[in-house]
């Protein structure tokens, strides 16, 4: 039952890494390229969008739910339209970030659900993390 448990937690991080836990905040300073936030538009994904909703609901569905719109408490909206974070970032930057993470306690997480690196599935290539960058890139 633990594991369970563990295994949920881990996939809401995922979830919320995604979202930026926090929408239109900066990335968290424990990412390299976290002081060079992106002022020109984001360049097409570099992964495979099909590919990417098989990982998405498979882990991010979790805290973002299945339209990828969010869930209250857990994940933000990953909806570029809604989501000034995911607009802001290059495809390297978010998957830096998920690769990343980011803890309850860090000031730019508002909802204060942590989200362990790679959403907590360190099964989670970096390739499948740009898979579900062009996924969510092409939400409309």
């Amino acid at each position: 039952m633990l594991k369970r448990h563990t295994l949920i937690a881990l996939f809401f991080v995922l979830i919320l890494a995604l979202a930026g836990c926090g929408g239109d905040e900066p990335e968290p300073t424990a990412t390299p390229s976290a002081a060079q936030p992106t002022a020109t538009p984001v360049p097409a994904a570099s992964g495979d969008a099909e590919a990417g909703q098989t990982v998405y609901m498979g882990t991010c569905i979790a805290c973002h739910g299945p339209d990828a719109k969010g869930v209250q408490g857990l994940g933000k909206s990953l909806y570029p339209a809604d989501s000034e974070f995911v607009r802001s970032k290059t495809d390297d930057e978010l998957v830096a970030f998920i690769l990343v993470g980011r803890t309850p306690d860090d000031p730019l997480n508002t909802t204060g659900v942590g989200m362990p690196a790679k959403g907590g599935n360190p099964a989670i290539t970096e390739q499948q993390l740009r898979d579900v960058v062009a996924y969510v890139r092409g939400l409309k």
